[in-house]
């Protein structure tokens, strides 16, 4: 499933308090998009690591309540205890505790206790791992485990992706470059024993290194390690080309209408750049202009152009422009 799709099936499940497991490779945005659900929809998180903790540390420590003459459980304090509250618990590779730790979550999963601890009904659980053949530190779930969650398989998706990173304000010159080559915004073999490998979050640190003010002397080495050296190579070579782009600013004022140079590495990192413009500034005359510009490009790059700023809530539809550019590529819409 993709990013978008698991996201939509999470926000029904959380509301139902279905218990959920997401499987995918790492760096992909598993606990990204669990916190994001939180986040939007103003829910408590709590990110706990079963990996972290010994059995007794969910269970809790059993001491004597000389009152009621008898052994009660002391909940552990990183679990939710207001009952009016509302939340995620997120247990995350939950599949590298060790057997005795993911045993004592079987009754918190399905049950909702633990020990003398009621999960409040306003929380849902929510777990990911990594799979078992991507050669990280797991262990096989035992099926009475498995059997309390519904299990989701999450796939990277390049579209999904560039929506994000565009939102995000990723760096054009990256957005531009995956453009480009597709493949490498997740390139993980697990055959390899790789280091720095390309994923969705290294590609995000990435970004924070470019904007980190290192020096140019410095920055190819920091990013071959966040994803490999051949990636990071073929990434600066793509950097130089953003130096030919046109003014993009020029072109949403319309004092620039068309440019000669079709080279397509650089029209990747210029429609990648026309979008984070026009989502700083959605400026109805700059997007009529954008939109006109688009037509003098070859087709597939203003439909990719077109379609890029309709995912990024740019209103491109009520351009006056609009009905000329449906015209010149409804062959290619139909």
């Amino acid at each position: 499933m993709k990013l978008t799709d698991i996201y939509d099936a999470l926000e029904h499940f959380t509301k139902q308090n279905l218990p959920t497991f997401i499987w995918g490779p790492p760096g992909i945005g598993k606990s990204s998009v669990v916190k994001q659900i939180a986040n939007d929809h103003k829910l408590e998180f709590i990110d706990l690591r079963l990996s972290l903790l010994d059995p007794t540390d969910l269970k809790g420590i059993p001491f004597f309540d000389k009152e009621n003459n008898q052994a009660v459980w002391a909940s552990p304090n990183f679990l939710p205890k207001d009952k009016d509250s509302k939340g995620i618990l997120f247990l995350d590779e939950i599949n590298t505790a060790a057997p005795s730790v993911q045993a004592s979550a079987y009754q918190l999963v399905l049950d909702r206790k633990v020990g003398d601890y009621t999960l409040p009904d306003g929380w849902s659980i929510v777990a990911a791992g990594n799979r078992e053949n991507d050669r990280g530190v797991t262990y096989r779930m035992p099926p009475p485990l498995a059997n309390r969650f519904v299990h989701l398989e999450m796939e990277v998706d390049f579209e999904d992706w560039k929506f994000w990173a565009h939102g995000k304000g990723i760096d054009t010159s990256i957005i531009g470059f995956l453009n480009f080559d597709k493949e490498k915004l997740f390139a993980f073999d697990p055959n390899k024993n790789e280091k720095s490998f390309p994923t969705p979050r290294s590609w995000e640190y990435v970004d924070k290194i470019i904007k980190s003010g290192l020096s140019e002397k410095l920055m190819l080495e920091s990013i071959a390690g966040a994803v490999g050296a051949t990636n990071a190579v073929d990434f600066m070579s793509f950097r130089k080309v953003m130096n030919l782009l046109p003014d993009i600013g020029k072109i949403a004022t319309g004092e620039i209408t068309e440019i000669e140079d079709e080279d397509h590495k650089m029209l990747f990192a210029l429609c990648a750049g026309l979008i984070n413009h026009l989502k700083e500034s959605k400026d109805k005359d700059k997007v009529s202009n954008v939109l006109k510009f688009s037509m003098t490009l070859p087709a597939e790059f203003s439909i990719m152009l077109a379609k890029d700023m309709q995912k990024n809530s740019i209103a491109v539809e009520s351009s006056e422009n609009w009905d000329e550019w449906v015209r010149k590529f409804s062959y290619l819409l139909s």
